[in-house]
């Protein structure tokens, strides 16, 4: 009876040996039916390598994504060794229905995977006792009912993972960005199985706690929570980006980050695990991450400290032309880009005077907020047109002063363009143009014949009988009191 088992097993594992793969990288779908309670995945399985990199899990329609976990197996079949490391994202539905799941590309390890699509069918919630013997069965771990009597016992495994709130400074001006990040970090070594568990409700609360009332907030806007490997002081961890910003001080009063929680799902592995017994149970475990604060410090004096941009910016200026006819129109470009708060990037201030008249400008700015900053581009574009010829630079019309806390001074941008204008000057045709109103434009056509007033004097009378009536009136109300 013995032989016969261990040789069936042992068949068992020889047919799976020789069932084919088809790449390195396979991506599964989750079952075509599940219970409202129950979760659907998304898998994604790097076999004989390591997953080092994998775009975004796709969005579904009638599901929330819960998380993601990682499994990682090896295993000795024939003598030969082959492992797999594996990436889940968990999805829940939301309400009943049959949904769509599209067809999609991935990226994963640098190839491109395409996957089918399928419809899931979502039903009423499923009962996780269930009176079904075959399930029953298997719910079971057979080898107990051959080698042991008695149910399964769990241990808690010491997990290696933390919580962690950084900022990449300590130490900043007034108006000068940090960037600060919210991770939870897993070690490579770390054996114990842990899932997030309602990341969305507890991230509202958490960033409640953590965003400063006197900074403005440049949000890098993570979407998905994806691991990434990274090495800490010679040990590898996998980093899970919960949340980002930038933040920009509007006074010096010190930026305090408090102490979070995290409540993750930890699972306790059972003592004795079995090929077909349940091996892990369901427990909790709260993250708490250490409290930071970062001093905040004024901008030296200068008569624009409360007004400046602070950050280290450059600039570059486009003109249609240099060579212009008074009364010509022509296009200027006053392009500020670099790392800071393009946010709050003023557009310059403009000498104005008769020679050359300047028209508001259109504004453009385009915001990139990664690898730790905040980069960009604030675009401010002019029509100009000159009205007296000669030759003009426009440094002496266009500067634009800010802080480097790099170099920590105060700098300006200027401009480089210079203009020579030719022409007759259109000062007197600028005034002839200009609209005085209606009053002005009547008066080559008005009559300028002298005329006694007249027609009024009736009206005159009566408002002066009235305002007399309303002084005895009040006199008489007066003197009776």
């Amino acid at each position: 009876m013995k032989k016969s088992f261990f040789q069936a097993v042992l068949a068992f594992f020889c047919f799976l040996s020789f069932i084919p793969v088809f790449g390195q990288i396979q991506i599964v779908l989750g079952p075509d039916e599940i219970g409202e309670n129950q979760a659907w995945t998304i898998t994604v399985t790097a076999n004989n390598d390591r997953l080092k990199s994998y775009e975004n899990f796709p969005d579904l329609v009638g599901f929330r994504k819960r998380g993601t976990s990682s499994s990682s197996q090896t295993s000795i079949v024939n003598g030969q060794i082959s492992s797999s490391q594996s990436i889940i994202m968990t999805y829940m539905p939301v309400q009943q229905g049959t949904f769509s799941v599209p067809s999609f590309k991935m990226k994963v390890n640098d190839q491109v995977v395409s996957v089918t699509g399928k419809k899931v069918k979502v039903g009423p919630a499923v009962q996780q006792q269930s009176n079904d013997p075959f399930r029953s069965f298997f719910d079971r771990d057979p080898t107990q009912d051959i080698f042991s009597r008695g149910t399964t016992e769990f241990v808690d495994v010491k997990e290696d993972a933390l919580l962690a709130l950084t900022t990449n400074k300590d130490e900043v001006y007034v108006g000068e960005g940090f960037t600060t990040t919210l991770s939870f970090l897993v070690a490579d070594n770390n054996r114990a199985p842990m899932q997030f568990y309602e990341l969305g409700k507890q991230l509202a609360d958490i960033l409640k706690k953590i965003k400063p009332s006197n900074c403005w907030e440049e949000n890098f806007n993570i979407e998905n929570i994806e691991g990434e490997p990274i090495e800490i002081n010679g040990k590898g961890y996998t980093r899970y980006r919960l949340y980002q910003a930038a933040f920009y001080p509007l006074n010096s009063k010190p930026i305090v980050l408090p102490s979070v929680p995290l409540e993750m799902i930890k699972f306790k592995v059972a003592k004795n695990p079995s090929f077909f017994g349940q091996n892990r149970q369901e427990d909790f475990k709260t993250f708490y991450s250490k409290p930071r604060t970062v001093k905040v410090k004024d901008l030296p004096p200068h008569p624009l400290r409360d007004a400046v941009a602070v950050g280290d910016y450059r600039l570059e200026e486009k003109l249609g032309r240099n060579e212009l006819q008074t009364g010509q129109s022509v296009g200027y470009e006053f392009n500020i880009y670099g790392e800071g708060n393009i946010s709050a990037i003023e557009k310059p201030i403009i000498k104005k005077d008769n020679n050359i008249e300047f028209y508001e400008p259109n504004v453009k700015q385009n915001i990139n907020r990664e690898n730790l900053r905040v980069t960009g581009t604030k675009s401010f574009n002019y029509f100009m047109i000159p009205k007296e010829p000669g030759t003009y630079r426009l440094g002496n019309y266009f500067q634009w002063v800010f802080f480097n806390p790099n170099s920590k001074r105060y700098d300006t941008l200027r401009s480089t363009q210079i203009v020579n204008v030719s022409g007759p000057s259109q000062k007197n045709l600028s005034i002839e143009s200009n609209d005085l109103g209606p009053f002005y434009d009547r008066i080559d056509t008005a009559d300028n014949t002298l005329r006694a007033s007249s027609g009024k004097d009736g009206v005159q009378l009566a408002v002066n009988i009235f305002i007399l009536l309303m002084l005895g009136g009040t006199a008489y109300l007066v003197f009776k009191k």
